[in-house]
């Protein structure tokens, strides 16, 4: 009995994967803030933070470039993709299948859903920190690659069983999780760093500044990493998620809003996420050094246990979930934009289940800064193309939806942008030296560029034809 209910629950979500969301669908402001605040204020926090950190930022470059480089994320999701999800109201990959084809969008579906499934391995893994402190267990170190012993495996297979389960129930439950996680998560990090404060040296306001350069964010990294600089965190900061934004993942999430304005309820993501915590995480690991002679281990659920005992760690644990969550979620509605008849919670097992595999590998959380700048790269593309189809080409007097009109498989122009933007990309960074938490800004003018010349030409040709 309890089967058969549970499978008619699963079978009744209907996510409109191929059709506009009709009206009485539509969510209310409530919805988006809580899922912003919630995803943003997660696991990947107790990562980055601390490995600003690791890369020696100086307190000024940290504050001013998170200040700014988060402004431009919440501009990108207000004015480039909210206003796209609220005109066309349908899923991101339902998009791209009218204006690229069939057979393109499956090989970017695929890719796609790969990135996300990663993404939310790497939270699945911060999560796995914590489960494993009360047996002991091993941690990874900053230069682990793969899984060192049987009781991480298996505390990355209990949060991945978790976390894939919940988002099997679809977008409603997703959002009502994140909505209840988010204040005290977001109390969490502000309290554990607060309470830390005095053991590192800060004993009033005034101490704060001198004790956050000298013991915190000293200007000088840890060896083997990196320098980083205001530049580095600005567009970090920026492109951190530049696949949801500037790539449009985040069409599929914002098709649900009732007004375009709603993309600003990402400042709750930005500000409370990715400023307070990444600041709050990143003096939580400046403790961890201090205490541990500047250990090479790298686990976040140890971090925020010394800071905050049990609560600390389950925050960890939570935090994780609330970012693997809406991603897996993500890859599912990817993967089933290829096989529309599949019931939505079976592909968001399936995605899952390679997400826990992914999940085993500690590099994904030790190399998370290059691999959410490298991710937002491979995918922004789409995303300057969709904008430059949506309101450029019909001032030019060409077809937007081009698949569709000319009933094509393949749009040839967007095949093209995508593969010469990335190769460009790649040369700047091998030629030039342009690092690649740089190349997203670039790479969106090239993408867009060659997508115009090209539909120009395509369009010209198959229209004499």
């Amino acid at each position: 009995m309890l089967k058969e209910k549970l499978l008619g629950q699963l079978n009744s979500v209907v996510e409109f994967e191929r059709t506009p969301i009709p009206g009485n669908k539509l969510k209310g402001w409530g919805s988006f803030i809580g899922m912003y605040a919630g995803e943003h204020t997660a696991g990947t926090e107790f990562v980055i933070g601390p490995l600003f950190v690791a890369h020696g930022v100086a307190t000024a470059d940290l504050l001013l470039g998170l200040l700014f480089g988060n402004l431009l994320a919440v501009l990108s999701w207000a004015f480039l993709c909210a206003p796209i999800a609220v005109k066309r109201r349908i899923t991101l990959y339902y998009l791209l299948e009218k204006i690229c084809g069939k057979s393109l969008t499956s090989v970017y579906n695929v890719i796609n859903a790969l990135m996300f499934c990663f993404l939310a391995g790497s939270m699945i893994a911060v999560s796995a920190t914590a489960i494993g402190i009360p047996f002991n267990m091993s941690m990874p170190s900053l230069n682990d690659w793969f899984p060192n012993n049987f009781g991480w495996i298996a505390a990355v297979l209990f949060v991945g069983i978790v976390t894939t389960f919940v988002a099997m129930f679809g977008y409603d439950l997703i959002s009502k999780f994140a909505n209840l996680a988010a204040p005290w998560m977001i109390l969490v990090f502000i309290a554990s760093a607060i309470a830390v404060l005095p053991e590192l040296g800060v004993n009033s306001v005034g101490d704060f500044w001198d004790t956050a350069n000298e013991k915190i964010w000293t200007n000088v990294p840890l060896e083997g990493q990196s320098k980083f600089t205001l530049w580095h965190v600005m567009f970090f900061a920026w492109f951190a998620n530049m696949a949801m934004h500037i790539g449009m993942a985040d069409v599929s999430i914002l098709r649900y809003a009732k007004k375009w304005y709603y993309g600003f309820a990402s400042s709750t993501g930005m500000y409370v996420g990715h400023y307070i915590a990444w600041v709050a995480s990143g003096i939580l690991y400046a403790l961890f050094l201090q205490e541990s002679s500047f250990s090479n281990e790298f686990a976040p659920g140890p971090v925020a246990y010394k800071a905050a005992g049990l609560t600390g760690a389950l925050c960890v644990i939570i935090a994780g979930w609330t970012t693997a969550n809406p991603t897996i979620y993500r890859a599912g509605l990817a993967l089933q934009a290829i096989k529309p008849n599949w019931k939505t919670w079976k592909v968001t097992m399936v995605v899952g289940g390679i997400t826990t595999i992914a999940a085993m590998f500690p590099a994904l959380v030790m190399k998370l800064l290059e691999f959410v700048a490298l991710y937002g790269l491979i995918l922004m593309p789409m995303g300057a193309i969709i904008i430059m189809d949506t309101y450029i080409l019909p001032k030019l007097k060409l077809k937007s939806n081009y698949a569709e009109f000319f009933n094509k498989s393949v749009n040839p122009s967007a095949a093209i942008s995508w593969i010469i933007t990335l190769l460009l990309c790649l040369l700047i960074n091998v030629y030039f030296g342009m690092e690649i938490f740089f190349l997203g800004l670039p790479g969106w003018f090239i993408a867009s560029l060659f997508y115009l010349i090209s539909s120009k030409l395509f369009q010209k040709k198959i229209l004499i034809d």
